[in-house]
């Protein structure tokens, strides 16, 4: 058998195929793909690698400092800096959010702590402003005001 074989396991019913143990701290940017089930501390951005799926469950004991980008990601420790799932975020029990959370879906349960906005994808592509007329458009519309 082989230890080092690439295979995934499961925790807490999650697909993983990375772990940052309790005593690890890694400090700079992180790109990842698959599940990555974090109990240590990361301080600097997480995101998961472009077209590719990927998951982040951050445990109880575990820590980030820094911006996550992931389509999936799991809080029950602690992050300070924005979230931004592209699928689904969850906030568990015992996740402690400071900064902004943006999401498509999103399960908050009770007990989980967010210093920060909710920010909707939607709501967010309808904030943006709206396109500059092209010129048949403009000068149509002089010659309707004439």
């Amino acid at each position: 058998m082989n230890p080092f074989k690439n295979k995934s396991t499961q925790r807490d019913g999650f697909a993983i195929d990375t772990l940052i143990g309790p005593d690890v701290v890694i400090r700079g940017d992180l790109e990842f793909s698959g599940g990555l089930y974090v109990e240590g501390r990361i301080i600097g951005k997480v995101s998961a690698a472009d077209g590719k799926a990927a998951s982040l469950l951050l445990a109880e004991q575990g820590a980030i400092e820094g911006e996550v980008r992931a389509p999936v990601v799991i809080i029950n420790g602690t992050l300070s800096g924005d979230v931004h799932a592209g699928e689904r975020v969850e906030l568990a029990p015992k996740a402690r959010v400071e900064g902004n959370v943006h999401y498509t879906v999103v399960e908050m349960s009770a007990g989980a702590q967010l210093t920060g906005r909710l920010v909707h994808a939607q709501a967010q592509a309808r904030a943006l402003p709206a396109p500059e007329p092209s010129v048949p458009e403009a000068l149509a519309a002089i010659a309707a005001e004439a």
